[in-house]
Parts: structure tokens; sequence; C-alpha cells
């Protein structure tokens, strides 16, 4: 369990995937919208989610050959809103 949650705090260690994350707070989005947001490549993209949906960061549904990422649950967008609030705190706003 805690070489889990270790993992966890890994994979959100990296400004790519958080920013991944935050864009999925607002909205289910595929990867072509994803790598758009964030001015990267769908391949870059992919390997990001991949890695988030291995440790169940993010879930996945298919809409024919559309695939839809979104959340894994809520503790994921508490884990992101407590980290900033922790910043904030801290005298650090983004």
């Amino acid at each position: 369990m805690l070489v889990r949650s270790a993992e966890t705090f890994r994979v959100l260690g990296d400004p790519t995937r958080v920013r991944i994350l935050q864009a999925l707070c607002l909205e289910e989005l595929c990867v072509c919208d994803i790598a758009c947001l964030l001015g990267a490549t769908k391949s870059a993209v992919s390997h990001q989610l991949r890695l988030l949906r291995s440790l169940r960061v993010v879930k996945f549904r298919k809409v024919g050959r559309v695939v839809y990422y979104s959340l894994d649950d809520s503790h994921v967008r508490n884990l992101l809103r407590e980290g900033l609030n922790h910043i904030v705190s801290q005298g650090d706003a983004p």
C-alpha cells in the first residue's frame, strides 16, 4: 500500500502530467484535444496517459475509434486541489 501511494505521488511530480490532470478536472478529453491544449505531440500525451492509466489516476472510454480520458475518481481532483492549497498557504501562489 505504501509503495502504491509513493508511485501515485511520483506520477503527480511531473508538470506535464499535472497539466493533463488539470485539463481533465474540467472535462473529459481525447488525446488530440489534450495535445492541442498542452502544445504537445499526441505521442507524448499518449505516453503520459498510459502511465496515468496504469496507476488508475485516469480512466478511459471508447466511442468508435476515439478514446476519451477523465479522472478516475474525485480523489485525484482532491489531491490536485490540496497540492495547490498547500502552495498558496505558503505564500507561493502560482
